[in-house]
């Protein structure tokens, strides 16, 4: 099984609803966020995938959360934007365009993350 990691940030506000503490106020994250993505196979060059065409589509997905409130998102007016559930989100919204992905980790500061892979 080959592997392969590729990593991107955004900064963006958010407020946890319904938690009872600091995170239930406005505040703000750098989140570091890493995609893996796994095969047994790979193509007629000895690649899994381009990491140029990783971080394309990574980039695309952290551009619309960048410098951005969260909660005022469609996809998170019904959902807490907690760091699981924004793992979720970004692993949603590449599925469809990288079939090999496994996983997205989201990191809400250097020693905490959450991920979501199916």
């Amino acid at each position: 099984m080959y592997s392969l990691r590729v990593e991107g940030s955004f900064s963006s506000a958010h407020n946890l609803r319904g938690y009872k503490g600091k995170c239930e106020d406005l505040h703000g994250h750098n989140w570091r966020v890493e995609m893996c993505v796994k095969s047994l196979d790979l193509d007629n060059i000895g690649m899994l995938l381009d990491f140029k065409f990783l971080k394309k589509k990574l980039s695309v997905v952290l551009e619309k959360m960048d410098h951005k409130y969260l909660n005022k998102l469609i996809y998170f007016k019904r959902i807490n934007p907690t760091s699981e559930n924004i793992a979720k989100y970004i692993y949603n919204q590449l599925k469809n365009g990288i079939p090999a992905l496994k996983s997205i980790t989201v990191w809400e500061n250097s020693t905490s993350c959450a991920t979501y892979e199916e």
